[in-house]
């Protein structure tokens, strides 16, 4: 498709208004390539390519507008600010991706929006919008959509037959500071559709096993005329008739995901991880993005970053302390308290939780237990997997630990390998915090300073 003034004009507007929106994933779903339709979605088929503080660059990333009936104080895209407004037809946005899906520039989607009219005729379009492309343009490739908070909850069942996955923004970690910031949403409208998805998600598993099993007695009884394929199955529902994109995929079936804004209210670190740990125990979600607040509307109401800058490093350590909720078996209680509740920006929170908590070592490598081994700095989920299944064929010794990718310049303070430490160290918190901090954390360049981030844009890449 040649981009025509109006439409490379639109892209320019709408792919920008969409960098702040930085839950755009693409993961969680492995549906390969169907005979007569375009792309596929397996985790080797999507480019994770992700920007130093964790934005994604690997999809087309546009909003459907960035007109908005909204007036958030944080939102450059505020009805009140003066800003250069486009949007998209849901042609468009079927054409624009599968044209630069077959010039091998993306290989999904990520679409959100504004609040245009309202909230269902803005859900509308999108769906729209992703119909023509599961349909007209047979494209089986990832596509992951924002829920409008506050639209009918049939249009969110309706999308979530046909995206990958779904996403509803948080927006601001607590009630009040969205009631201060933005007036015109509200907690029970934000968390509606994410409870809706979750049911969706868990009602999709329990049929598709149940449908798995009637359609291995019924398929000797299919008509010849379908070719031995399953017919998709058609569900009633008010006046719409819901027919799933693939019988197999399911409700949503890469999950769903939240973003939190950083820094534009007063919230607490420790306010922060808590609410998260809430939202992955109770809505099931896959992930919860942190984006440090950038002042784009300079509104009385906010902080001024003109400064300091956007709290890239906060946004840094509480990414570190959600990969140890997900991955690392901490709980929030553990990982921060109320007593002092900022993250630790000198060092990161396993390697802070480890000093304030020397009670627990040294710890033997050779004995301890795979949950032990999560909470030693220096060793990850892969090498703790590593040493787990090595030493039931012999002994370790530091040389080995190295080779399971056990980072041991971190690891030699809180270890002992057949009861020997890898050298002469002092279990004391000072003389290891100092030693620690003479290492040099790898921070991200955005952090760093090294290199300015800015979001990869598809107009940088010419014809």
């Amino acid at each position: 498709m040649a981009l025509s003034q109006d439409i490379f004009r639109k892209l320019e507007i709408l792919t920008d208004a969409a960098k702040y929106d930085v839950a755009c994933t693409s993961s969680g779903v492995d549906r390969k390539g169907v005979k007569g339709t375009m792309g596929n979605a397996v985790a080797g088929g999507i480019c994770h390519c992700f920007g130093a503080d964790g934005r994604c660059i690997s999809l087309l990333k546009i909003l459907h507008t960035n007109e908005c009936v909204y007036d958030c104080k944080y939102c450059i895209n505020r009805y009140s600010n003066d800003v250069p407004r486009a949007t998209f037809t849901p042609e468009e946005i079927a054409e624009l991706t599968i044209s630069f899906y077959r010039r091998n520039y993306i290989e999904g989607l990520f679409l959100s929006s504004g609040i245009k009219n309202n909230p269902d005729y803005t859900m509308e379009q999108m769906y729209q919008a992703i119909y023509l492309l599961r349909t007209k343009y047979k494209f089986n490739g990832y596509i992951h959509v924002k829920t409008i908070p506050g639209a009918d909850s049939l249009l969110v069942e309706k999308l979530g037959w046909i995206v990958d996955r779904m996403s509803v923004n948080l927006e601001l970690p607590t009630a009040e500071g969205l009631r201060t910031l933005a007036p015109q949403k509200n907690r029970r409208k934000i968390l509606t559709p994410m409870k809706q998805i979750q049911m969706g998600r868990k009602e999709s598993f329990l049929l598709s096993g149940h449908k798995a099993l009637e359609d291995s007695r019924s398929q000797k009884a299919l008509p010849s005329d379908t070719g031995g394929a399953a017919l998709p199955e058609v569900r009633e529902s008010g006046n719409y008739a819901l027919q799933e994109f693939h019988a197999d995929s399911g409700f949503v079936p890469a999950g769903q995901s939240t973003q939190m804004i950083i820094g534009a209210s007063a919230e607490s670190d420790y306010e922060i991880v808590h609410v998260a740990e809430a939202l992955y125990r109770q809505f099931d979600l896959k992930r919860v993005f942190y984006s440090a607040f950038i002042n784009t509307t300079q509104d009385s109401l906010l902080p001024d970053t003109t400064e300091s800058g956007p709290p890239l490093l906060r946004e840094h350590r509480l990414y570190q302390a959600d990969f140890l909720m997900r991955f690392y078996q901490f709980r929030a209680e553990e990982i921060i308290t109320a007593d002092n509740p900022n993250l630790n920006v000198q060092i990161d929170p396993k390697c802070n939780w480890a000093l304030n908590h020397l009670e627990h070592f040294p710890v033997e490598v050779q004995t301890a237990d795979y949950h032990t081994l999560l909470r030693i700095p220096g060793v990850g989920v892969k090498s703790a997997k590593r040493i787990v299944a090595a030493r039931r064929m012999g002994t370790l010794d530091y040389s080995s630990l190295k080779k399971f990718g056990v980072v041991l310049k971190r690891a030699m303070y809180f270890i002992t390998c057949n009861g020997k430490m890898m050298m002469p160290i002092r279990l004391e918190k000072d003389f290891i915090l100092t030693n620690l901090l003479g290492l040099g954390e790898r921070l991200p360049l955005a952090i760093t300073g090294e290199t300015a981030y800015r979001q990869m844009s598809l107009l940088d890449m010419g014809g």
